[in-house]
């Protein structure tokens, strides 16, 4: 009893920290999350603060600012007669090519999991279209399409399945159509990787004891691989949504958007808002649109796939 009485005055005696030392103790997390932090507010952030900050502004063709416009770049952009369609024409865009990818990159996991002959090589030459700038990968399918010195039309011309060359990129709907073929061919690495890398975290024992159990190829995928994929297709997929949002060279460099607005998403829209009608403010005002569609694509998305099961 009176060494607990003992050891309870010398708590009691016991000097409290001081004020300066127990702020000090406050912000020792800062020590390691200031340079996160920053980094974040610099890099996403500000921008963000800065693009909306512009689609309030009047600026001039020159770049210079004339003050505040108010909502006037947000009336005169919900004014585009091609707006409607280009933010149609986008959503139809991002749908296609994710879920052609998301769709391909299942079977093309599955075939990078498996054990066979020159795997590794086979693994390296489906990287490559990853590994290639966009760009470039662009400009050679536009020159393979070519109505004249095209390979495509000259193979399809040799295996009689058209009668005369095609000029694939002045048709708006081919041209999409192609263009999505594109955009499928750059993303496919990325979510196959992805996706070899969910397939490699499930355990083999899961497997063996569903073949004990009698359970068929089929059934061991549908029940065990994909709901053990989820994270991964998760992953993949949201990411995939945000390049192909804001997908440019593509678009750019195989069709400019054209014929006049007929192949243009909210990207190259924006782009020929700043530098072909010179309306900075406008375009400022087209990418706070873009933004916010995206967020909300993402959040739908996650919604659906019931991301919260996936953080418990």
């Amino acid at each position: 009893m009176k060494l607990r009485e003992r050891d309870a005055g010398a708590a009691a005696r016991a000097p409290r920290p001081s004020a300066l030392r127990r702020a000090g103790r406050a912000l020792t997390p800062l020590l390691w999350l200031g340079p996160s932090l920053a980094l974040i507010t610099v890099v996403v952030l500000w921008p963000v603060f800065e693009m909306a900050r512009t689609s309030l502004l009047k600026i001039s063709s020159s770049g210079v600012t004339l003050g505040g416009n108010g909502t006037a770049n947000y009336t005169d952009l919900f004014d585009e007669d091609d707006l409607v369609p280009v933010v149609l024409r986008t959503l139809g865009w991002v749908a296609g090519v994710v879920v052609t990818t998301m769709v391909l990159s299942l079977a093309i996991g599955q075939l990078l999991n498996a054990r066979f002959p020159g795997r590794r090589v086979v693994r390296w030459t489906v990287i490559v279209p990853w590994a290639a700038s966009v760009l470039m990968t662009s400009l050679i399918w536009k020159w393979m399409l070519d109505n004249y010195s095209g390979l495509v039309n000259r193979v399809l011309l040799d295996l009689h399945l058209i009668d005369e060359p095609v000029n694939w990129l002045a048709h708006p709907w081919q041209a999409m159509l192609w263009m999505m073929w594109v955009a499928v061919f750059v993303s496919l690495p990325f979510a196959s990787f992805v996706i070899l890398a969910g397939l490699q975290t499930i355990p083999g024992e899961l497997y063996e004891a569903a073949r004990v159990d009698g359970a068929g190829p089929l059934r061991m995928y549908l029940g065990i691989t994909l709901p053990l994929l989820r994270p991964a297709l998760l992953i993949a997929s949201i990411i995939n949504v945000i390049n192909v949002f804001n997908s440019f060279p593509i678009i750019w460099a195989m069709t400019g958007g054209g014929p006049g607005h007929a192949t243009d998403t909210t990207t190259t829209f924006m782009y020929k808002l700043a530098f072909y009608d010179q309306n900075v403010g406008e375009s400022a005002a087209m990418a706070v649109v873009n933004f916010v569609l995206i967020l909300v694509m993402v959040l739908l998305y996650l919604k659906a796939a019931r991301w919260r099961e996936e953080v418990r």
